[in-house]
């Protein structure tokens, strides 16, 4: 061994249960120097396994930034090793081929929310009923763009499967480079679960922090379509996480997550996920939800299609005013929810439906082809109406966000529908279909990927 593999391990843990027995405890030590850049040497003084030190002892030296992740977190301060999380069973395909020829240990490169689970049932379970964990599923039934080729496979795994997910294969007793790596929060993992968990809280650390900052839910819900995280940051709310976030209490237990106390203003977390007075903690994320707002016509979440909810509007309804209550009185809540209201109501009656109207018009009279749904440039103006602008000014109304209400939503939806009128009635003075385009890069035919059952 080199001279770094001869060093002890040093795990920085301490007690954080009185259920710990007094030969589980773990006491930090300082130690020697190490060669720059220079990092911590981590001594165990507690059982663990012979692979389990191997895994530390090995990673220690080759992947540095994973062990001092690890040690820094709570898996590590409960005694949760590299291969209590990365350990394969039997029955599992996705097994390295380097650890079972060198160490003869089993490892799995992919860590799901059914390994998860073993510690966490209640978690993955509700994560499992989520829009998160069958995103991938979702946006098949519900964007044109994939079944109408608009991107091919590259354009697809470098970006939409990065936060919606990749169908992980083996190939040859290999993971699919196609669809590895890949941490999107819709992943079919090859255990059959959905998911990753490590979409929200990365890997090794698996920071609670990390996961209530608005950033995490940053890094998948922004741009034009779903821009939350540019619409939290222009409200009261995010002015206020801006202004002082850095100096909130937020390494407090689940449960005990408390407003007014640990944090002033809520984030994403705060309102669909976390913890709030007699409203429980979830990882189902759609928790608080009255409308479904990324469809095309807004409708209640009982009633979307690709992924039909299985609480009543009015429950989630009660749940999100309850999260509001902490902080504001009934008459404030209600009445920011009944101009929300009113806002969706807008939305559909003006602009979407009078829209709709049009282009079926012109499917009816053989004037736009129902071949392809994106090839025309009409078709590219409804689209985005709903896609881009529409979500825009629905988002904004609900997340409180006038410059995203009105200027990058209602302002930009009158803009859209004039040049669907007038491209519309360019069409029927003509009386034959306007030019069709093909698509350039779509690599050929779109394949829906093989979701299991």
């Amino acid at each position: 061994m080199t001279s770094w593999k001869e060093a002890w391990i040093v795990l920085l843990a301490f007690v954080v249960t009185a259920a710990w027995s007094p030969s589980g405890r773990v006491f930090a030590q300082a130690e020697a120097q190490i060669a720059a850049p220079q990092l911590k040497v981590y001594r165990i003084e507690r059982g663990i396994s012979q692979n389990a030190k191997l895994c530390i002892e090995c990673h220690s030296e080759q992947t540095r930034g994973i062990v001092a992740d690890w040690a820094a977190s709570r898996h590590a301060h409960a005694n949760v090793t590299c291969l209590d999380c990365h350990g394969a069973g039997p029955a599992d395909a996705d097994v390295s081929r380097a650890h079972l020829m060198f160490e003869k240990t089993r490892i799995s490169a992919v860590v799901s929310p059914k390994d998860c689970s073993r510690c966490h049932p209640d978690e993955a379970a509700q994560y499992a009923r989520s829009k998160h964990a069958n995103t991938i599923e979702i946006i098949w039934k519900l964007d044109p763009w994939l079944t109408a080729g608009m991107n091919n496979e590259l354009e697809r795994s470098t970006g939409c499967y990065h936060c919606h997910g990749t169908v992980v294969k083996i190939e040859n007793g290999r993971l699919d480079k196609s669809a590895w790596p890949n941490v999107g929060a819709g992943r079919v993992n090859p255990d059959g679960s959905k998911g990753s968990c490590t979409s929200c809280h990365t890997r090794h650390r698996f920071s609670l922090a990390e996961a209530r900052k608005p950033e995490a839910c940053g890094q998948c819900h922004l741009g034009p379509d779903h821009p939350q995280i540019e619409i939290y940051r222009e409200s009261k709310h995010g002015s206020i996480y801006e202004s002082e976030g850095d100096r909130w209490n937020w390494d407090a237990p689940a449960g005990m997550w408390t407003p007014g106390v640990d944090y002033r203003a809520p984030t994403c977390s705060t309102c669909h996920i976390s913890g709030v007075g007699d409203v429980d903690t979830t990882h189902d994320v759609s928790r608080g939800l009255a409308w479904e707002t990324q469809a095309p016509l807004t409708i209640r979440p009982a009633e979307f299609k690709p992924w039909p909810a299985q609480e009543h509007w009015r429950a989630e309804r009660m749940k999100m005013e309850k999260v509001c209550y902490a902080c504001h009185s009934k008459a404030w809540t209600r009445g920011h929810f009944s101009r929300f209201d009113a806002a969706v109501e807008n939305y559909n009656e003006i602009y979407f439906k009078p829209a709709k109207k049009i282009i079926d018009e012109l499917y009816e009279k053989k004037l736009l082809s129902k071949d392809k749904p994106l090839d025309e440039k009409l078709e590219i103006e409804m689209y985005e109406l709903w896609h881009h602008e529409g979500r825009r000014a629905r988002l904004g109304a609900a997340m409180m966000a006038p410059d995203y209400a009105w200027w990058h939503g209602f302002y930009e939806l009158k803009k859209r529908f004039m040049a669907i009128e007038e491209q519309a009635d360019q069409l029927l003075r003509a009386g034959k279909p306007g030019k069709v385009f093909e698509v350039r890069g779509t690599g050929g035919a779109t394949t829906r990927p093989v979701l299991p059952e």
